[in-house]
This record gives structure tokens, C-alpha cells and sequence, in this order.
């Protein structure tokens, strides 16, 4: 197994205290230096669109009053615009396709034009063959050390030959990745996790910058040596064959998806027969999100209190074999109360009933 420790420089917590040009100074708990969320509801539109108000926000929104905007390129192929945060290759992108269909989407590449960063998308029918497909998508990239007791975020970004290309733990202990082979790989997050057991939320997205219609979802997760979580990955080929596959994942306990706290304070992350995988921040902490199973393969989570103002989700199937997961139809609001439909498929894109791991946000 070929493992690759994460690198911290000696300025990390020096870093804490800087300013980001584009964006406000952090506040004490942050973490992410820069980051976006979008919801491309109508994967049609010319470039460059503006997309859903109500469903996108980012760390440029502190100076600059812009909205993110995007575009289609082709068939199936979608580019997003977050304005004024550019940072190169830096970090990590989580795309959740939206639909009732079985389509599926797979990250191309994220880098720096001018001042912006943008991520170009690549979706496909079940079978391979590109389609139009609405999506919910995040960029987000941290540096520093996150004080204690503000809970733990980690993220890596792999190739298929299991390097890694970038890693970050607000710990400042190692990210490992080492190959399982036949498409498999286990993530090491050290010091992220909790005492108590398992807690937090994993999300993983794969990453072709070829364009080849490719699907990684974690097989399993547990803690080890009291605080460390491992991850294992599984990516499949538009067949449902294991092959290796480059990704990205990433670990949160206690933070929102894209790695900060207060702000936001109204986040929420479930998954189910864990109790410290079923958080609400602020509605008294485990255990409070709920599942209703609707039908076969299809799924509605509710978050109470997160529903506030700009909000994102983001949801990746657990299990072995083929299957996977995504979210129905985007997220709702009910008053506080947030509701995401999560489907789950097949390789034929049939549904089909699979455990997974789901996580929301409000920008506040």
C-alpha cells in the first residue's frame, strides 16, 4: 500500500490570521479559505447564466455582491463560474446529480481564469452516453490549523494510481491514501474523528479529466485508534466494472460540508444506525434529522431549523457493488424545516434500495 502523508507548512497557524484576498477575514472557527456552492437547475443555458440565488453562496459574497453563473459546452457538459476566489487546482468539487432518471455526473476539472474559479461537469445517462442533467455542485479549499473543539474537517484529492494530489486536515495530521485494487481505495483521515465512535459525514466524487463516464461511492467507513476515520472507496465504469478512478472526498464532524463553522451555524449531516452520524447545528445536536422511505430506492431526509436563506445539499451512496445515489429533485424548504429526496439506482438505472450518506447546509 503506497501512502502519502499531508504536508503542513510551518506557517499553517500563522495562516489562520490571513486575509484572503477577495474574501473577509475569517472568523475564529473557519476553515475554508475559499469556497462556492450551486444548484444548475437547468443544465441548457448559455453561458454565462446566472444560476439559482436561492441555492448558491460563497466565500466572495463577503466583498463582491456577484452571483455564480454557468453554462452548457455540449451534450451533458456544464461549466460553473464562482467569481472572484480563484485558487488554480487548489482543493476539492462534490457534484450531486438531480433527477428521477438514473443519470450520473462525473467532475472534469476546476481551475483559475482571472479572478474566478471554474469547474466543468460531464453527465451521463445510464449506459454511458452524455445527458443533460441538472446538478448541485461545490468547490471549496482550506489551509490552517482549526482550533479545538470546533469540530474537524479533511479533505483529498486522489489520483487513480492512489497519489495524492492535494490533501488538508484542520487537525494538521496526515491524509493517507493507499490502493485496495479492482477500483477500491482506503482514505486514512487522522485525529478528525470522535471519541465517542464514529461520527461526521463523508462525501466522495469522482474525477476524469477525460471525460469517461466514471462513479465512486464509499463501500465503508469506520474510526480506528480512537480519532482516526478511514474511508473506503468504490468507482465503477459505466458497465458497473470496478476501475480505478481518480476522485475527490472529503470529511466533516461538527462543520458544514465546505469545511467552515459560525459562520455557518445551521448545517446538518445523516446517515443512518449511527447517532453522532445524525448531527443538527443548532437543534440540540445528534439524533435529530429524520428519513421516511417513499418507495423503492427513494428516500426524503428532513432537516429541521436549516432551512434559512441560500442552502445546499449533497448525498453519495454507501455500500459495495454498482449502486449509487443521488438527490430526486432539488431540496425544499417547509418553513425551517429542509426535506432532500434522495434516489438511488442500479447500473441499469432501475431503482433500488441503498444506504447513503447525505449532508445539508445553509450559508448562514
Amino acid at each position: 500500500m503506497r501512502l502519502r502523508p499531508l504536508a503542513l507548512a510551518v506557517a499553517l497557524v500563522a495562516a489562520l490570521a490571513a486575509v484572503v484576498p477577495g474574501t473577509a477575514e475569517p472568523a475564529r472557527a473557519a476553515t475554508a479559505d475559499r469556497w462556492g456552492f450551486a444548484l444548475v437547475d437547468n443544465p441548457n443555458v448559455p453561458a454565462w447564466t446566472t444560476l439559482d440565488t436561492n441555492r448558491q453562496w460563497g466565500s466572495w459574497k463577503a466583498g463582491f455582491p456577484g452571483w455564480a453563473q454557468g453554462g452548457k459546452l455540449g451534450a451533458g457538459r456544464f461549466q460553473v463560474r464562482f467569481p472572484q476566489v480563484g485558487s488554480n487546482s487548489d482543493g476539492v468539487v462534490h457534484v450531486t446529480p438531480i433527477n428521477s432518471n438514473g443519470n450520473y455526473c462525473t467532475v472534469l476539472r476546476w481551475f483559475q481564469v482571472g479572478l474566478d474559479e471554474i469547474v466543468e461537469v460531464q453527465c451521463f445517462a445510464p449506459g454511458g452516453g452524455h445527458a443533460d442533467t441538472p446538478f448541485a455542485v461545490l468547490w471549496t479549499a482550506s489551509s490552517g490549523i482549526a482550533p479545538p473543539n470546533t469540530g474537524t474537517y479533511a479533505y483529498l484529492r486522489s489520483t487513480a494510481a492512489a497519489t495524492v494530489v492535494q490533501g488538508y486536515n484542520s487537525t494538521g495530521l496526515p491524509v493517507d491514501i493507499g490502493p485496495m485494487g479492482n477500483g477500491g481505495y482506503r482514505v486514512k483521515l487522522a485525529g478528525v474523528g470522535s471519541a465517542l465512535g464514529l461520527a461526521g459525514n463523508v462525501q466522495v466524487t469522482a474525477v476524469d479529466e477525460g471525460g469517461a463516464p466514471r462513479r465512486c461511492k464509499i463501500s465503508d467507513w469506520y474510526a480506528f485508534n480512537v480519532l482516526d476515520i478511514a474511508a473506503d472507496v468504490a468507482c465503477h465504469d459505466s458497465a458497473g466494472k470496478p476501475v480505478d478512478t481518480a476522485f475527490s472526498l472529503s470529511y466533516h464532524r461538527q462543520r458544514a460540508v465546505f469545511g467552515s463553522f459560525t459562520p455557518p451555524r445551521f448545517f446538518g449531516y445523516y446517515f443512518p444506525f449511527v447517532s453522532q452520524a445524525n448531527y443538527n447545528n443548532p437543534g440540540g445536536g445528534m439524533g435529530v434529522n429524520t428519513i421516511n422511505t417513499i418507495a423503492t430506492g427513494y428516500y426524503r431526509v428532513r432537516y429541521p431549523l436549516l432551512a434559512l436563506n441560500q442552502t445546499h445539499a449533497q448525498v453519495v451512496a454507501m455500500g459495495v457493488g454498482s449502486e449509487y445515489c443521488h438527490l430526486g429533485e432539488p431540496w425544499s424548504h417547509f418553513g425551517p424545516t429542509a426535506e432532500v429526496g434522495v434516489a438511488c439506482y442500479d447500473n441499469a438505472g432501475l431503482p433500488t434500495d441503498q444506504r447513503f450518506l447525505s449532508t445539508f447546509t445553509s450559508k448562514d
